[in-house]
Order: C-alpha cells, then sequence, then structure tokens
C-alpha cells in the first residue's frame, strides 16, 4: 500500500515542495532570477514532444473511429461547452470587478508605450487556420492550424480503411510512445519547477505588491474559487455521482503541471494521462485536449475582463454600462476561443482589447495589459489546463450518455 502511494503521489509531492521552496528562495534572494534557465529546460523539453504528440493523438483518434459521424458529433459538443464555460467565467469576473474594482484612482503618469501595426483581418483567419508551408506546422506556435491538419489528416486516414490501415495503427502506437516519453521528462519536473518559481518570485514579486497588487487580489482568489466550486460542479454534471470523487483523483497532475509550465501546450501529455485514468473514451479525450489547450480559455476570460475593467479605471471611464459588459463578455470568448490558437494570438487579442475599448489610449492601454497577462499567466494557464481535463467529463456525457463513468468502471472491473 505505501509503495503504491507514493507511486501514484510521490512526484506529484516533490513538484508541491519544489513549487513551495521556489517561491520562497525567490522571495529572499532577487537573484534567483538566474534559475529560470532550470524550468525553461523542462518547458523546451515538453514542447519538443507536443507537436508530434498533438498530430499523433489527434490524428489517430479519428483515423480508429469506426464512425466519422462520431469524429463531427465529439468536436460540437466541445466547442459548445467551450464557448459555454467561457461565458460563464467572463460573467464572473464581471462581477468580481464590479464588487471589488482593481483600480479605484485613475492613473495621471500612465507611461506611454509603442504599438505594433495592426494585423489586417483576413491574415488573421488565413493564420486561423493555415500555415504558408508544412514545414512551419512543426512548430508549437502553429498549433492550431496543426490541429486542423490533423484533423484533416485522420479523416483521410479514416476514409481509407480506418482502424484496418497501418497508417491507424501506427499513429496509435505512436501516442502511446510518446506519452512514455513524457512520462520520462516528468522525473525532472521538481528540479524545474524550482528554478521557475524561484525565477518569477525574484522577478515579479515587488511589481505584484505594488500598483498591480489589487488586480491581483481579485483575479488569484476568483481562479482558485472557480477550481474548488465550478470544476466539481462540471464534474458532477458530466460524470454523475462519481464524477467529482474521480476528478478531485486526477485534477492535480494537470494542474500543478500547468502551474509549473506556464503553458496549456506543454500540460496536454499530462491531461491525456488524467482523462485515461479517470475512464474518459480514448476518442473523447484525444479529441477535447488538444482542442481545449489551443481553444479552451476560461482563464484568459477571467484576464481579459479584468484587462478591460483596469484600464477603464486606469483612464477613470466609468466601467457600469451593461452594453459594455455584453461586449466585454464576447471579446473574452472569443479572443479566448479564437484567438488564443492564432500564432502570437495572446498580444494579437491583447492589440484587439485596447483598440476596442481605448483607441485614443493606445499606446498606453496596450503595454499595461500585456503586463496584466503576464502577472495572471500561471494561475490563468492552470484553469486553462485543468479545465480541459474537466470538459471531457462534459463532452462524454452528451456522446456516451449521463451514465458513461459508471458503466465505463464497470467494465474496467470485469476486465480485471
Amino acid at each position: 500500500m505505501r509503495k503504491s502511494y507514493l507511486r501514484t503521489y510521490g512526484l506529484l509531492g516533490a513538484m508541491l515542495a519544489a513549487i513551495v521552496l521556489g517561491c520562497l528562495f525567490g522571495a529572499l534572494w532577487p537573484g534567483a532570477v538566474c534559475l529560470e534557465p532550470l524550468g525553461t529546460i523542462f518547458i523546451n523539453l515538453m514542447f519538443c514532444i507536443v507537436v508530434p504528440l498533438v498530430f499523433c493523438s489527434l490524428a489517430g483518434s479519428v483515423a480508429n473511429m469506426h464512425s466519422p459521424k462520431r469524429a463531427g458529433k465529439i468536436m460540437g459538443v466541445t466547442l459548445a461547452v467551450f464557448v459555454i464555460t467561457g461565458l460563464i467565467a467572463g460573467a464572473l469576473m464581471l462581477l468580481v470587478v464590479r464588487i471589488y474594482p482593481p483600480v479605484l484612482t485613475a492613473w495621471t503618469d500612465a507611461a506611454a508605450g509603442t504599438v505594433d501595426d495592426p494585423t489586417p483581418l483576413s491574415t488573421l483567419i488565413v493564420n486561423f487556420f493555415t500555415v504558408g508551408d508544412f514545414a512551419s506546422l512543426l512548430s508549437r506556435k502553429a498549433m492550431l492550424p496543426l490541429i486542423v491538419f490533423s484533423l484533416l489528416f485522420g479523416f483521410g486516414v479514416n476514409l481509407s480503411g480506418g482502424p484496418e490501415t497501418l497508417t491507424a495503427k501506427w499513429l496509435s502506437d505512436m501516442t502511446n510512445c510518446l506519452l512514455k516519453v513524457v512520462s520520462l521528462i516528468s522525473y525532472y519536473a521538481p528540479i524545474a519547477f524550482f528554478g521557475f518559481f524561484a525565477s518569477l518570485v525574484a522577478t515579479y514579486g515587488a511589481q505584484i505588491t505594488a500598483s498591480y497588487g489589487r488586480a491581483m487580489i481579485a483575479y488569484y482568489p476568483l481562479c482558485l474559487a472557480y477550481a474548488l466550486i465550478a470544476f466539481p460542479l462540471y464534474a458532477r454534471f458530466g460524470g454523475g455521482t462519481q464524477g467529482v470523487r474521480v476528478m478531485r483523483e486526477h485534477i492535480f497532475r494537470p494542474a500543478v503541471t500547468a502551474l509549473g509550465t506556464c503553458s496549456s501546450v506543454a500540460t496536454i501529455p499530462t491531461n491525456l494521462e488524467a482523462a485515461q485514468d479517470s475512464g474518459v473514451p480514448h476518442d473523447v479525450a484525444d479529441l477535447v485536449i488538444p482542442l481545449g489547450a489551443t481553444m479552451h480559455m476560461d482563464g484568459s476570460c477571467f484576464s481579459c475582463v479584468l484587462k478591460v475593467s483596469f484600464l477603464f479605471g486606469v483612464f477613470g471611464i466609468p466601467f457600469s454600462d451593461p452594453g459594455t459588459y455584453v461586449k466585454v463578455l464576447l471579446v473574452a470568448v472569443f479572443s479566448s476561443v479564437a484567438m488564443s490558437g492564432i500564432p502570437g494570438g495572446g498580444y494579437i487579442g491583447e492589440y484587439i482589447i485596447c483598440s476596442l475599448f481605448f483607441p485614443d489610449h493606445m499606446a498606453v492601454a496596450y503595454p499595461i495589459a500585456v503586463t496584466i497577462g503576464n502577472l495572471v499567466d500561471p494561475p490563468a494557464t492552470m484553469i486553462n489546463s485543468a479545465g480541459d481535463y474537466v470538459v471531457t467529463f462534459l463532452v462524454s456525457r452528451y456522446v456516451e450518455g449521463k451514465n458513461w463513468l459508471s458503466r465505463r468502471k464497470i467494465e474496467k472491473n470485469e476486465q480485471e
């Protein structure tokens, strides 16, 4: 029993301890910024494995489906869930900033900044779906075009014979092999998390406690409350009476990985493992999680609303018009579901926010929005990534039926 417990939670405990020690070390020694490379090594290793893993898992999932209609159903339900949870997240942050405004007094000495030339809408649409050549797909900076290509490739294999083809079997086998590589990389995670968080606290500690402190007080507790309240509700609705218990048993791995890497993409492998251990159907997990890494950003919905309300306060503009609230919610969902998947989408999304709401103050508003985005990145990524795992419960309910989790547990017990 003890060996089993250590095997399950030993690495997780080591990662959590490394995060705590890293934060303390960074607070006590400003020079801890030099430890950032320890975390960068881990992130780079994960990024190297993510591109082939996303391609193989998505293409293999579609290729091995006996019914292409099922793939279409999973994708349709997945996108609908992404939009609905995004709207819920945006509405919650609106409520928080109404009760606790992030800026009480308008800034009179905001430093001016520079803004790059806006990207034409036609270019944004093209970049949303495609890249210029095949070699550009082999980069994490083109994750959404890679996903589009992977899905098309998977459907091509499915129409050419599906699970009976050698290509489909190869994709499935490659996915399993790549997940084993992820397990090997994970042993380095505690060292990486120590260096990352030591550097983070040493770099942003003073700034967090100064002018942006109030915004962080609004944002961080909401992320915690969302994880503790909304996630269990989603799991209960999606997985039935057992959903909450199963979700709590497995959600810590992707949540901690997301905190340590600040990347939804780098958390894909851990999310896939958690979903598999939870009994989520393979085809559901293999589609929902990679899509969620680029198109499901509840934490980004939080930050979008926070940035807008923060800038309203900076410029002394009243933030109380219902029409403005609707506009903010629409922009928040669009920026999280669509813009996040475009290469450089985060900065493009911040530009759109500023150009829509503060066209006369772009030079000041843009760098402020970017700064807030950097400060809220760790908890935002945690909500984004852990939320991808929880969404698999909701999608499974509509694809497999509301008692899917109970049936999966019964089938697993019978096989054992």
